[in-house]
């Protein structure tokens, strides 16, 4: 029995990454809304989170690890992490419980809370498609209800007995932004010339895949800068590795902007005439804003051995998965390189067929990621709502 059930529903909240701080500041939003501010918040989050009232239990940077390789140093403290928040989880005796992305960290926490009295709700299907299909049946025994971000996910996890809802996917609600600015005020306002070819860069979001990325991507912009010497670089990133990505573009040959937030990040698709960018969810964000983009990826070697045992699937990118073609070329390991990322950069600025048809793509990219009229966040807090009630009648 819930012990606050009559009583203004409170909600753990665990995202482990930007994109899911992201993710859950929007959800935060729409609860807001849809209960009237009849709600509270416990949890684990970032800056945005914050910024709509979350404390968070300890900094999210510490599970924003990535690979293999790169988590086994991390393991020790991670492990801690999770013991400390299934304590939390249950001393709050929330209304539910909400896991964002991050399965690695957040389902851990959610299968030791199985059995505890509390709806356990998962935020972002496992890539059971991709690999690991066998995970769907494993979190179908511990969870309560599942919101999946792509139409074609919830029948994975139906078949175990999973209740699934396809909410749609949040990058459309940043649909348009800043459309109704023009252009040439948002290039001024960021420092940057209107007549100049703009190229957004992208090397990530986690420490790791800057490290990985930058050097190649600092690469590429020199070459780049032989054959169009007027290219300019706005480069949008977040807090964590924000000083890292300043002194990675510190001596690049161009004009380089680096901008921070969300805000800062859609102004810069905006101005972008083009984008080099790593394999991730800002790879539907560029569909979404229409930039012509090259995605790119490195991990380390044992990580990507291992990736291409396990991973059955022909692209990296969504909005490739998605339409089951090349629509954003894909770069990744080997072919991760100065040379080759230049020329795909290259033929995005200058060959307007090759960045229209990629344009044309992105249209039948955004249909599929709509649930209906509703906004992502706003279906997924109405279902969460449903859940905590269904819950609350038994």
């Amino acid at each position: 029995m819930n012990n606050i059930s009559n009583e203004i529903p409170l909600i753990y909240l665990i995202a482990g990454e930007p994109s899911g701080d992201q993710l859950g500041a929007r959800l935060m939003a729409a609860l807001k809304h849809e209960t009237k501010g009849e709600v509270r918040f416990a949890g684990i989050g970032g800056e945005r989170m914050a910024a709509e009232g979350l404390v968070s239990l300890f900094p999210i940077h510490e599970l924003a690890v990535m690979g293999l390789a790169e988590v086994l140093p991390h393991i020790p403290n991670i492990l801690r992490r999770i013991k400390q928040t299934k304590v939390d989880v249950e001393e709050q005796r929330p209304s539910a419980l909400v896991t964002i992305d991050s399965p690695g960290f957040s389902l851990k926490v959610s299968k030791g809370l199985k059995g505890k009295g509390i709806p356990l709700i998962h935020y972002v299907a496992p890539s059971v498609w991709a690999w690991k299909k066998k995970r769907a049946q494993k979190v179908s025994t511990y969870l309560d209800h599942l919101l999946t971000l792509l139409p074609f996910e919830p029948p994975y996890f139906e078949k175990h007995g999973l209740a699934s809802t396809f909410v749609g996917h949040p990058v459309i609600e940043a649909e348009g932004a800043f459309t109704e600015i023009k252009r040439e005020q948002l290039c001024s306002e960021l420092g940057l010339s209107t007549e100049a070819p703009t190229l957004a860069v992208l090397p990530g979001s986690r420490r790791g895949e800057v490290a990985k990325l930058g050097p190649v991507f600092k690469e590429t912009v020199a070459l780049l800068a032989k054959s169009i010497p007027d290219l300019q670089c706005i480069i949008p990133t977040v807090s964590n590795v924000k000083s890292t990505v300043e002194a990675l573009t510190c001596d690049w040959p161009v004009k380089v902007r680096v901008v921070e937030g969300v805000d800062g990040k859609h102004k810069a698709f905006r101005c972008a005439n083009a984008a080099l960018a790593a394999s991730g969810t800002v790879a539907l964000e560029l569909a979404v804003d229409r930039v012509p983009t090259v995605i790119a990826y490195k991990v380390a070697p044992i990580t990507a051995f291992i990736a291409r045992l396990l991973i059955k699937i022909k692209f990296a990118s969504l909005p490739n998965i998605l339409l089951d073609r090349e629509v954003q070329p894909e770069r990744i390991q080997e072919d991760c390189t100065a040379e080759i990322l230049a020329r795909d950069i290259e033929c995005l600025l200058l060959d307007g067929t090759r960045k229209q048809e990629q344009i044309n793509s992105y249209g039948e990219v955004i249909k599929l990621l709509k649930c209906g009229d509703e906004m992502p966040s706003t279906k997924a807090a109405k279902t969460i709502l449903a859940v905590i009630g269904q819950h609350s009648a038994l």
